[in-house]
């Protein structure tokens, strides 16, 4: 039997961050992507510069900013009104302080740039139609078994596999956390829009709703995320969330909002879930990274950016303790298990902000906005200059 040195399992963005990490560490890794062939899928995406200083250091800003889109602000405006609430200015004084620029791009576009950066490395070897089921440690080594009953031996394992994670069940019996709420989203030529803001990120928001709009793909498609809660959820149901209770949802927003919502792809829904944090993410060498250890929910546009700062310190253990991956593991989920359950916490608590109905909150919230500059930054520090605190470490 083949033996390999770090299996990866799953090979969407956070898995293929992992292995660049492993590259950087110059560890063999292998990734094994459930589907026939590797790719993502899916709209637009945010990146901070928490994000962004971790695509820097794995080599592959260069090409991210081919094709990015650099927003100027960050925008949030009454669903009803159109009024903007609160902005947040994105240009130079931001850049300043964070060192990096806030981006938007293409899910398929950070993915494809990932992967041919992964092939480049010459040490990471890409297995695809592997369905891994299940881990475990054995006299061998840690062992994965796919959907055929097929066995891989290696040193170690991650975890990459997403919310539904097969890995994470080793650790943990808990379920996804359904916050009743549905996407939809997708892109269109920017041709076809004429009314929109292309500076900026917008975010329409209003009791139980939201509505982002972007450009992405070097300004070449403009992406729509229409997301709402639904009046009729059920669980394990698919009946609930409907295109009905979308046009429901929505009615009385203002025009613009309105006719951007006519460019929505009524066939494909997401429901919206997370997992509530947990503590431990290890078990010998086997551990968790990305959405499979902390799925989140939307709200802070931080799933992936969380997957990334995982990878970039996971790189720094590994060369650390070199061979030694439990304890490698270990060191990197007493750094990461902190910080990202403070992500997926605050991320549930700022769709309450967002979402709010209560006359009294939304009030409460509008105090607070009025008060805050486009150039207040001291709320999102803890956030994005994350990578220039570890700097200072």
């Amino acid at each position: 039997m083949e033996r390999h040195n770090l299996m990866i399992v799953g090979g969407g963005i956070g898995g293929l961050a992992t292995a660049l990490a492993a590259a950087e560490a110059e560890i063999p890794a292998t990734v094994f992507e459930q589907a026939p062939q590797f790719g993502e899928v899916g709209a637009g995406l945010q990146l901070a510069p928490n994000a962004m200083a971790v695509l820097d250091r794995f080599g592959v800003l260069e090409e991210i900013n081919k094709v990015a889109v650099f927003p100027k602000r960050l925008v949030l405006k009454d669903i009803y009104s159109g009024e903007e609430l609160v902005t947040l200015d994105l240009g130079d004084k931001f850049k300043e302080r964070y060192g990096y620029p806030y981006i938007v791009m293409h899910r398929s576009d950070l993915h494809s740039i990932l992967l041919e950066a992964v092939k480049k490395k010459g040490t990471v070897k890409l297995v695809t139609n592997q369905t891994i089921q299940t881990a475990e440690q054995t006299e061998m080594g840690v062992a994965i078994t796919n959907q055929n009953g097929e066995k891989f031996i290696g040193d170690a394992v991650i975890g990459a596999d997403g919310i539904k994670s097969n890995i994470r069940k080793l650790l943990s019996v808990d379920d996804t956390v359904p916050s009743e709420y549905v996407a939809y989203r997708g892109t269109i030529p920017i041709s076809e829009v004429d009314h929109a803001n292309f500076d900026d990120v917008i975010m329409w928001i209003g009791p139980n709703l939201h509505l982002v709009q972007y450009p992405v793909r070097r300004a070449e498609l403009y992406n729509i995320v229409v997301v709402f809660k639904s009046y009729n959820y059920k669980p394990n149901s698919d009946d609930w969330g409907t295109p009905e209770e979308l046009e429901r949802r929505f009615t009385g927003a203002h025009e613009d909002a309105q006719n951007t919502l006519t460019f929505i792809e009524r066939q494909f829904r997401w429901p919206m879930y997370d997992r509530n944090p947990i503590d431990n993410w290890t078990i010998g060498n086997i551990t968790l990274l990305g959405d499979a250890a902390h799925p989140m929910l939307q709200y802070l546009a931080q799933g992936a950016v969380q997957a990334f700062e995982d990878a970039s310190y996971l790189a720094d253990m590994l060369k650390k303790h070199r061979d030694n991956y439990a304890k490698a593991f270990l060191d990197y989920q007493e750094k990461r298990i902190p910080r990202t359950a403070r992500v997926q916490t605050n991320a549930r608590k700022w769709g309450e902000i967002l979402h709010a109905e209560d006359p009294t909150t939304i009030l409460l919230r509008k105090t607070i906005f009025d008060s805050r500059s486009p150039f207040d930054y001291e709320i999102s520090d803890w956030l994005y200059a994350h990578h220039k605190v570890l700097a200072n470490q």
